[in-house]
């Protein structure tokens, strides 16, 4: 029995895509020529994005930086990629890619909240291409189903540093920023049991 060859995915060009998320409902990726549609977050993953906002906001008050949250576009040309950090930290003012004044393309920083349908790709493919940004120092991946924060700091070219947290009284000091985050802090008010999230 012959097996039936699998459609084609659809490929768009950048300028399509740009032209796309104008009038588009919803947030998608573009990975090289594929639009990816991006899924809506948990009320958990809602919560921790909103305090690291605040605690990052708090700490960099009338500092040259500017923050930036999850409706914001990075691109990464090295690997035709456009995509929406959880949270991105840069210098300001921040570095716009030519042409467009809704997207960026030099943070420092860049955090993102774990979820099960996106951990892989968040500590993979993700984490790859946000390494080819030359200004790119500190990725943290935080975990929305328990209190645990892998923090990863550039210390050369091509090496990288993890360090687990998983205390509550533990802190992350940030080496891109003058930051230091208390995990107790940064999971405020969540209680954790079973995953909730169904994506």
């Amino acid at each position: 029995m012959m097996a039936m060859a699998a459609p084609k995915t659809k490929t768009y060009t950048a300028e399509e895509y740009l032209e796309l998320e104008i009038t588009s409902e919803v947030r998608s990726e573009f990975r090289d020529g594929e639009i990816v549609e991006m899924t809506g977050g948990t009320p958990a993953h809602n919560e921790i994005t909103r305090m690291l906002i605040f605690l990052l906001t708090m700490a960099l008050r009338k500092q040259p930086y500017s923050i930036f949250v999850t409706d914001q576009r990075l691109w990464l040309p090295d690997c035709n990629l456009y995509t929406y950090p959880d949270v991105m930290v840069m210098p300001r003012p921040p570095k716009l890619q030519t042409g467009r004044k809704d997207t960026v393309m030099n943070p420092i920083f860049i955090a993102e909240v774990l979820s099960e349908s996106t951990q892989g790709y968040d500590r993979g493919d993700k984490f790859s291409a946000y390494r080819t940004v030359a200004t790119f120092e500190e990725y943290l991946l935080i975990d929305q189903y328990q209190p645990r924060v892998e923090h990863y700091a550039r210390q050369e070219a091509n090496k990288w540093l993890l360090t687990v947290h998983d205390r509550p009284e533990a802190r992350v000091s940030l080496v891109s920023v003058p930051v230091e985050l208390e995990l107790a802090e940064l999971y405020e008010n969540l209680e954790f049991g079973e995953s909730l999230d169904n994506a």
